[in-house]
């Protein structure tokens, strides 16, 4: 028997094989034909595999066969080799040791291989209970070895196969799939393989149309009748994409990599030859092109997935039930009576929309009206938009008691919402570079209607109380709707988004006929969609000359409860990161203070008068614990105005609690709690006041893993220092229970020991703030009275960042008052209140911003 591959014939073959590659990537690099990449990538491997079998002397018996994507004939450049090797029977200890050797042979030559052994029986058995296994298989190629046993092998696999389960089955896997990508194709790092609208979803339709018998090309597709002629191009146009895209992704890094990362997407773009623009970048371009692409495929996903569940899995004929002149239910789709009625009627396509929302039996629309929509949307134009019945019919969309966000990203994902309303239609696929939204604008947008009407819903409403009793009082709830859909329709123009936002909502409202009170609502929380957000995390809310202003602002009840849906709305729709308790507890602090000063006339109460309030509410909570009715005096005796307007109630007897015993305590008190709305740690420290003793706590709190979220820094009339931090876990571990006790007891030792400060530590950056910087800012100013000043920083945000600037402040004997913290995706904006040092001198200052400004610069 032949003996195994020689050593020096496995350089030979592994040189061969490097140097045919990088000849095929060099005439790639000049031709950029990725589907000739992909399918010479494969005729090479081939080759190869075939000389390594005949050379490893294994009986003819057995077969090498292909499977998954080499199989089907696309080898991506950083691809694995999947290898089935299909045996006659099961091998003994001789034929185990030729298969090692050859395995090894593969790997020697420099192949990424994944690969089984098995024979027909064992793969029929492992095919049984795996629909991914029955996918790879689906895909079996031979490449040599046995035709006999790979046909006894593809008859017998065929015969088991049972299309109605397996279509199911890849169903049912798609929608998991999707599920993990938030169920959207327009986040701002897609994978273009796995994500909805990426590659995979057209492999998932192949793969069933090949096992149904349809076979594996679109045009077999289109000849069988699952696709026209058009949609046919547009697959083809829309695979090639998307397989360009991945090509030079492996091709750039070098290894395996599917997701387009902000670190990657400058660098694509210009190889696919996006040159942007004055107001787009490069990889702007190149990402809406990439939306709109898989937009395209998830569409034409669905029609297909439909088709083949006709052919696959056929329901009992019902006749059509007619819903009107115009629209009939097929089952549980919406079904056009006339194929060309959207082209003879063109007002029927809004229509179509009203009835989805009219009959909640209805769960979608056939293909035939899918394609019809999709066809017609063009026939949108300036004469169908100034038809008032149509404007009549476009807003009764959002009245409707059902069915709202359904219809919206319907109308969307078939370009009719775009062709609608052209100011829409800009920001399908825009990118934004915030940092702290993933989605695109559109996406943002209906994400936010989405949330307004689950505030709405009664089986949302344990996740939004507040919100859910707010919005089930508001008059015309729809208004809110309009407002969320124009909120940031100007992104991207250059400019206040906020400002020229209103331009067009006011446009809209006034062509749609819109009372003019509602307008008047629509248009101001368009202007002012981001007021309660920015005062609630960048003000002291506690103070209430803030909220005096604030009120100002807001004027009544209705654009109080209008905005604050709108924003807690806004904000849970950017991103899983930017929302958590602490900002849903500050937005709805502000709102319940806001509302409380508006019922009273606007009049702001005296100091004196909020302070006996808290008091007394503090004392209602201390009688919980059975504590005296003196139990307050000591400590409260040294507590000043500040104090008690900067703490709430709950806050102040927590406080009480622990100290009311030990108010002259020389050892260093901390306490640790579970933030009331959870979701994070509140932190009390209670020491005599020590150098540089803010600047310690930061630091201690970012080696823990922590952000701090909000810090009340005070100092007593005897020389205490009492502060407060409301802080997060970076790490996600989950454990804030169980730091309570690693904090309490490793804080007070650090403040026992007071050892010095260690040099600041830079953190490490966002990845992708090295990709979209922020320019760090600080501004020192004197406050209203100009006893103090007020420091205001914004920068990217790191662990480690406060301790930062807290060390640089105690350097320059800079000593701190108040700290308000406020996080906003990957930027922080954090204002001080700071004194002493030099800071009376100008000089002073600029050294200090300055230094501060080289600290935070990224």
């Amino acid at each position: 028997m032949p003996a195994s591959t020689t050593g020096t014939a496995l350089q030979a073959h592994r040189t061969r094989l490097r140097d045919a590659q990088q000849a095929l990537i060099d005439r790639y690099r000049a031709d950029s034909d990725s589907r000739r990449l992909l399918q010479r990538r494969c005729r090479l491997i081939d080759e190869v595999l075939r000389e390594l079998f005949a050379e490893s002397g294994l009986p003819t018996s057995v077969a090498l066969v292909a499977v998954g994507g080499y199989g089907r004939g696309e080898l991506y450049p950083a691809s694995d080799i999947d290898l089935l090797l299909l045996l006659p029977q099961v091998p003994d200890d001789e034929l185990k040791e030729r298969i090692e050797s050859l395995i090894a042979s593969f790997w020697d030559v420099g192949l990424d291989i994944g690969h089984s052994v098995r024979t027909v029986d064992e793969c029929l058995s492992e095919a049984a209970g795996d629909v991914t296994i029955q996918t790879a298989l689906i895909e079996a190629r031979l490449l040599t070895g046995s035709k006999p046993l790979f046909a006894t092998f593809s008859a017998r696999f065929r015969e088991q196969l049972d299309l109605a389960a397996f279509f199911r089955a890849k169903r049912l896997e798609q929608e998991e799939r999707h599920q993990r990508f938030q169920g959207t194709p327009f986040s701002l790092e897609p994978n273009c393989k796995e994500s909805p609208g990426g590659l995979r979803d057209l492999h998932m339709i192949l793969w069933i149309a090949q096992a149904a018998g349809y076979g594996d090309r679109w045009r077999a597709l289109e000849r069988h009748g699952l696709i026209t002629r058009e949609e046919e191009r547009r697959l083809e146009r829309c695979e090639g994409f998307l397989r360009q895209l991945r090509v030079r992704l492996h091709l750039l890094l070098g290894r395996r990599e599917d997701r387009l990362l902000f670190d990657y997407q400058t660098a694509l773009a210009g190889e696919l030859g996006f040159t942007g623009s004055v107001t787009r970048r490069p990889s702007e371009e190149l990402m809406q092109s990439y939306y709109r692409t898989a937009n395209y495929v998830s569409q034409l996903n669905t029609i297909l997935l439909q088709n083949l569940a006709a052919a696959l899995t056929p329901t009992p004929s019902l006749p059509p039930q007619p819903i009107d002149g115009n629209f009939q239910s097929c089952g549980d789709l919406l079904d056009v009576v006339d194929p060309d009625l959207f082209a003879r009627n063109p007002g029927a396509i809004l229509e179509s929309f009203l009835v989805m929302q009219a009959h909640p039996e209805l769960q979608g629309m056939t293909v035939g009206t899918l394609r019809a929509l999709w066809r017609a949307a063009h026939r949108i134009d300036a004469g169908f938009r100034n038809d008032p019945v149509n404007r009549a019919s476009f807003l009764k969309i959002f009245q409707q008691p059902r069915g709202v966000v359904q219809a919206l990203r319907l109308m969307n994902g078939l370009g009719v919402l775009g062709h609608y309303l052209p100011c829409f239609g800009r920001i399908v696929g825009q990118m934004q570079h915030d940092l702290f939204h993933v989605y695109t604008v559109d996406q943002h947008i209906m994400q936010v209607v989405r949330n307004l009407r689950r505030f709405t819903l009664d089986e949302f409403a344990h996740e939004y109380p507040l919100c859910s009793r707010l919005i089930s009082d508001f008059e015309r709830p729809w208004v809110l709707y309009i407002a969320a859909l124009f909120h940031d329709i100007a992104k991207g123009r250059g400019g206040d988004h906020s400002q020229l936002g209103t331009l067009d909502a006011r446009e809209f409202c006034v062509e749609h006929g819109i009372p003019d009170e509602d307008t008047e609502l629509i248009v101001w929380i368009v202007r002012n969609h981001l007021l309660m957000s920015q005062v609630a995390q960048k003000q002291d809310i506690s103070d209430p000359a803030t909220v005096a202003e604030f009120a100002r602002i807001v004027g009544d009840k209705r654009h109080l409860v209008g905005l604050y849906l709108v924003t807690v709305a806004d904000i849970r729709g950017t991103s899983p990161k930017v929302w958590n308790a602490w900002k849903g507890q500050l937005l709805e602090d502000l709102y319940l203070a806001t509302r409380k000063l508006l019922a009273a006339g606007g009049q702001v109460p005296a100091a004196q008068g909020i302070i006996a309030e808290r008091q007394q509410e503090a004392m209602r909570l201390l009688r919980y614990f059975a504590l005296s009715a003196t139990v307050h005096e000591r400590l409260w005796k040294q507590l000043d105005t500040v104090y008690f307007l900067r703490h709430s109630a709950d806050e102040i007897a927590w406080h009480t609690r622990a100290l009311h015993y030990r108010i002259d305590e020389n050892k260093p008190v901390v306490k640790a709690r579970l933030t009331p709305k959870g979701g994070g740690l509140e932190v009390m420290v209670y020491t005599r006041d020590q150098r540089d003793l803010f600047a310690r706590l930061v630091g201690f709190f970012a080696r823990t893993g922590y952000t701090i979220l909000d810090a009340k820094i005070h100092t007593t009339r005897h020389g205490y220092a009492l502060d407060s931090f409301v802080m997060q876990d970076t790490s996600d571990r989950g454990s804030d229970r169980q730091m309570i006790g690693y904090i309490e007891h490793e804080l007070a030792r650090v403040l026992i020991e007071q050892t010095p400060l260690a040099a600041p530590s830079a953190g490490r950056l966002p990845r992708q703030v090295r990709h979209f910087p922020i320019a760090p800012s600080v501004t020192i100013k004197a406050d209203d009275r100009g006893a103090r000043y007020i420091l205001s920083i914004s920068a990217a945000d790191r662990l480690g960042l406060l301790y930062t600037v807290a060390s640089t402040l105690a350097a320059h004997r800079v000593r701190l008052h108040t700290a308000k913290i406020s996080t906003l995706g990957e930027r922080v904006e954090d204002t001080f209140l700071v004194s002493g040092g030099d800071l009376d001198e100008s000089a002073a200052r600029i050294r200090l911003e300055t230094e501060l400004i080289d600290k935070l610069r990224v």
